[in-house]
């Protein structure tokens, strides 16, 4: 099995956690189902901000929530390709 970041490891193990059956049964689908709950919450909560007028403290905001989205795009990717 692929060696997973510790932030995804987290959420692998968070959703195998809630998951009504085990983390190596052929059934769970856990991974798939907390890489889509990522992607969503990437797009929802953490969108690429809008044109707005730039200044510095708009600038750190949008980076933010630029580096967020895309930590957990990057999560999302990487239980998608996990070699279970």
């Amino acid at each position: 099995m692929t060696d997973l970041s510790p932030a995804a490891q987290a959420v692998l193990d968070a959703a195998n956690g809630r998951s009504s059956y085990g983390p190596d049964d052929c059934l769970s689908e856990s991974r798939w189902i907390a890489a889509a709950a990522l992607r969503a919450a990437a797009h929802e909560v953490a969108p690429f901000p809008g044109r707005y007028p730039m200044n510095e403290y708009m600038e750190g905001f949008r980076e933010a929530k630029q580096s967020v989205h895309h930590q957990l795009l990057a999560i999302a990717a990487e239980l998608e390709d996990l070699d279970a």
